[in-house]
């Protein structure tokens, strides 16, 4: 006779785990919830699925049917919770978001003297003269809107240097003691290539747009590798904590990757890393040299090459057709020509690589499509090549994703963060190719969503809410923003979980939970497909599966019985 050895419950939600008789757990598990949403369009709902040792699934159907397959399973009884497909973020930076918690975080700041005040506060815990490094301000949330200046952070910081970086990473912020390390007169009317020195009468006035960020990156003291690491501990804890099981990491180094493997190797990832090799750096020439990568245990590959065409919208560096309505004197910035991205992406092809670029605006977005038509030919294949943001299309442009085969990876919350000012940028025509989900998707075009963190928060459920109402937090405007490009909350979830798993070349071992596929999956307390879209953001994620293993389980008060 059977006897239940030990149970264990998780207070709140009837998590219910029970350990069968002979001391040992079964070598399979037996998963049963209220609602199953397999994203699979064939059998899209279930109450039960198992999976093996080896953390694949084996079955998915009913309760009954599962349960009688798998009658001495270990069972993990979910209650009244819904389970969905691990979800992915298809557009990322996992050492960024590592760096938030090592740095001076400045998102949310409402003014310059915000921004002053959360620095000193970090800066306590300085070396004197170290760099004092940030991220996250914004000129947009400021009541002036303007760039700030050296003169902002020199009365607080007049002997330490400070280098800010945009909420982008599209524009940094230095001191005046930040831009002397830099050991060359950045005053006049030079410019360097991709890049923008702000000026005042020819004078640098401490703001330094896209490439010209470089002149203050390459004096920052190198982290140590160490730090390296830890942010990529950090970025990926923090991934895992907001339900993601996996993540399209873009622009990795060969550093990064190389610390990347030895972590896999350790058995310390605790999500799947799609690393997009930085185009600007060896780790493309690493990929060409050795072809597409793929750690045995499943939890790292790479086999793409990351570009840019151009800068941000908020920075004014998105590259567009005609001049930005709110400053007619630019057309914002190409950081590289397009010669140059042509010559690149034909390399890529011939190295049988995927090319994902990140394009702002309808200039940089045609510049990407022309490219990619000329290396792709007549006959391109499943090459699964993509745009990174696609924010802004020109209407000849649009239809042109589908036709060619290009995936749309769009961050939701980039519309949401942008709407209370896009419009002033671009004018009242433009803005209608902005943000186009609807009619990208409804022209046969994959969206592959995901947030940009840090840019964004990592949370894809701020992601599902932004697709499916494109309204802030507020719940404003009424009715959402531009509303005739919001997608279904069934969309937005295919869009973070079988369409991001699509863009990587995964979707026969992720993104959705069918018989086979690795048992990849997160348990909400709501069910996303049946509230209020309203309510998206708000859904609780109470723990995140990864082969099967919990990687994250929410804090709760346990007991037995």
């Amino acid at each position: 006779m059977r006897m239940a050895r030990a149970v264990r419950m998780v207070q709140g939600l009837g998590i219910v785990a029970a350990l069968w008789s002979g001391g040992a757990f079964a070598q399979v598990t037996v998963v049963t919830a209220a609602t199953v949403h397999t994203m699979d369009v064939a059998h899209p709902a279930a109450q039960a699925f198992a999976y093996g040792a080896d953390g694949r699934l084996l079955a998915i159907g009913t309760r009954d049917a599962v349960l009688a397959k798998y009658p001495d399973a270990k069972r993990l009884d979910l209650g009244a919770a819904t389970v969905v497909p691990g979800l992915i973020d298809a557009h990322g930076h996992v050492a960024n978001l590592g760096y938030t918690f090592l740095r001076a975080d400045l998102v949310g700041t409402t003014s310059k003297d915000e921004v002053i005040a959360r620095l000193k506060a970090f800066a306590n815990d300085l070396k004197p003269g170290a760099w004092l490094l940030g991220r996250g301000w914004d000129q947009n949330d400021w009541p002036e809107k303007n760039f700030p200046t050296a003169a902002d952070l020199d009365a607080a910081f007049p002997d330490r240097p400070v280098w800010l970086r945009r909420v982008d990473g599209h524009a940094g912020w230095a001191n005046t003691v930040a831009m002397k390390a830099v050991g060359r007169d950045l005053d006049g009317d030079w410019q360097p290539d991709g890049g923008r020195i702000e000026r005042n009468g020819g004078r640098a006035t401490g703001v330094f747009v896209d490439g010209a960020m470089q002149l203050v990156d390459t004096v920052v003291p190198p982290v140590d590798d160490a730090t390296a690491t830890r942010a990529l501990e950090l970025g990926m804890k923090s991934a895992v904590e907001h339900g993601l099981t996996g993540v399209h990491d873009a622009g990795v180094s060969l550093a990064d990757l190389r610390r990347y493997m030895r972590l896999a190797d350790a058995g310390k990832m605790p999500l799947r890393i799609d690393a997009m090799a930085d185009g600007d750096h060896d780790a493309f020439g690493w990929l060409c040299e050795h072809g597409a990568y793929r750690h045995p245990g499943g939890h790292l590959e790479m086999r793409t090459v990351k570009l840019y065409i151009d800068g941000a919208l908020g920075s004014r560096g998105a590259a567009l057709l005609q001049p930005y309505t709110d400053a007619t004197d630019t057309h914002g910035l190409l950081v590289i020509e397009p010669s140059k991205l042509r010559e690149v992406t034909q390399r890529a092809r011939r190295c049988k690589l995927q090319v994902a670029t990140h394009a702002i605006g309808d200039r940089g977005n045609r510049e990407v499509l022309d490219a990619y038509q000329l290396a792709l030919g007549a006959n391109p294949g499943d090459h699964r090549w993509r745009i990174e943001h696609a924010q802004v299309l020109a209407p000849d442009d649009l239809p042109r994703l589908a036709q060619m085969g290009i995936i749309a990876s769009m961050q939701p919350t980039h519309a949401t963060s942008d709407m209370p000012w896009a419009e002033d940028r671009l004018g009242p025509d433009r803005i209608v190719g902005a943000y186009a989900w609807r009619r990208l998707r409804d022209t046969g075009t994959r969206l592959a969503l995901g947030s940009d963190f840090p840019v964004e928060s990592v949370d894809p459920r701020l992601g599902l809410y932004a697709a499916a109402t494109r309204t802030d937090a507020d719940g404003k405007p009424v009715g959402g923003w531009h509303p005739e490009e919001k997608l279904t909350a069934y969309e937005a979830l295919r869009g973070f979980t079988l369409d991001a798993a699509y863009a990587g070349f995964d979707e026969h071992d992720v993104g959705s939970l069918e018989t086979g596929k690795r048992a990849d999956f997160v348990v909400l307390r709501e069910d996303p497909l049946a509230i209020d879209p309203s309510q998206l953001r708000n859904l609780t994620v109470e723990a995140t599966y990864v082969d099967g293993k919990a990687v994250f389980t929410a804090p709760k008060a346990w007991g037995s019985r």
